[in-house]
């Protein structure tokens, strides 16, 4: 039986033809491992955008419309306030907690090492347990600092290198507007590229510094009819169906607020699975385009394994004439075809890997291998190759030995 070492020496005598067989199979190859590479990227990225909102979460946003048209919401509407916070906390079962922010209207920012544009936040002592944000150095706000309207501060990580390039931060302080705080922590937040998902903002906080939220309401001017809270971030109960639950707090607040609609409601959880499924549709699209390129590959493989059986009819005949059964000539041309689509399957690997590679680079895509890309298109090579040789095979062992003998 022949043996691969014989086939590549077969395909050896024909270098540019084979090569040119190659290509396509290659280049399928490579373009299904890039796409599924840059597809699996996407989505692991995109799942660490969302866990900086918390997909169990649920966000409430204040939304300020226009002078007018504020004037008339103020009229029905106090805008979102931590009463709306606790009367959802109290009435609906399924969340666990909350927590509340303010933003300051920040006009200085800076200490005896520098200067930031980064805004000031006032939050309840809740927001860092509803936040993936770990503690870098020092404590977090407590609840004596609310209730004592300390002037502490919690620095986002980018304000503490801005502030403190060459300092420990830790009991420093800092000047926001007229006021100076004592800084107690530094907040070490995750990384991510993106500042947008789905046209929320993500990763301010390393941009923000942090103050109890009864200090930032009472030692701060804000602007006239400003809602209380800038935003309110619910926890749900594990297994809680979000969707189930945004309706109901959406009802809760379009009752409390007079049907004004001040205010947004996001869904990471529903951002995730908009997203996965926009992904997957492209995944799909973009390997079935990748996938045309392996068929136009496996034809390239069948027509020259035809032309080979046309040029080596006369040999053929002889290996009949000497002793070779169907068999013996049906599995020659399969494994001829067969070790050009696991050449071209191998190079093709590496292709996708060098081509996944250069998109990150020059397109700034986020990239993950996966395994599962490199044996699916592998392997769809394989039998590509197997089944496109199976024609030219069969065409070869049934030629008449006499005839084959005969021809020119």
């Amino acid at each position: 039986m022949i043996t691969f070492r014989e086939a590549l020496a077969e395909l050896s005598q024909h270098k540019l033809r084979t090569l040119l067989t190659l290509l396509g199979m290659i280049f399928g190859v490579g373009a299904v491992i890039a796409m599924l590479n840059i597809g699996k990227g996407a989505e692991q990225e995109a799942l660490r955008m969302i866990e900086t909102m918390g997909l169990n979460n649920l966000i409430v946003s204040s939304r300020v419309p226009a002078k007018d048209e504020l004037y008339e919401q103020r009229k029905q509407s106090a805008g979102l306030s931590l009463r709306d916070g606790e009367a959802t906390l109290a009435t609906l079962p399924f969340i666990r907690t909350f927590s509340a922010q303010k933003t300051v209207d920040t006009y200085t920012l800076l200490s005896a090492h520098g200067k930031s544009d980064a805004a000031a936040i006032g939050v309840n002592p809740g927001y860092f347990t509803l936040s993936p944000y770990r503690l870098d150095a020092g404590r977090l706000l407590s609840a004596e600092d609310e209730s004592s309207l300390a002037q502490v501060a919690v620095l986002g990580e980018e304000v503490a290198k801005q502030l403190f390039p060459a300092e420990n931060p830790i009991g420093g302080r800092v000047k926001i507007n007229h006021l100076w705080f004592e800084v107690v922590g530094v907040l070490d937040s995750p990384f991510i590229e993106d500042t947008e998902f789905e046209g929320v903002r993500l990763g301010a906080d390393k941009d923000q510094i942090f103050i109890p939220f009864a200090t930032a309401m009472q030692r701060f001017t804000h602007a006239m009819l400003a809602p209380e809270v800038s935003e309110i971030k619910f926890q749900l109960v594990t297994d809680t169906d979000a969707n189930q639950a945004a309706r109901a707090i959406a009802h809760l607040l379009e009752r409390r607020h007079n049907g004004v609609q001040d205010y947004t409601l996001v869904v990471p959880a529903a951002l995730m699975a908009q997203k996965m499924e926009t992904q997957t549709i492209f995944n799909i699209v973009m390997s079935c385009v990748a996938g045309i390129s392996l068929l136009v590959g496996g034809i390239g493989i069948m027509n020259i394994m035809l032309a080979t059986v046309l040029e080596r009819t006369r040999e053929i005949g002889l290996m009949r004439a000497v002793g070779a059964t169907q068999k013996d000539i049906r599995n020659q041309y399969l494994v001829e075809s067969f070790t050009i689509a696991i050449l071209g399957g191998l190079i093709g690997v590496l292709f996708g890997l060098i081509l996944s590679e250069i998109i990150a680079l020059y397109a700034g895509w986020a990239i993950a291998w996966s395994l599962r890309a490199i044996l699916l298109s592998f392997t769809v090579c394989a039998l590509i190759g197997l089944l496109f040789g199976v024609y030219p095979a069969i065409k070869a062992s049934k030629l008449n030995p006499i005839d084959a003998l005969q021809s020119d």
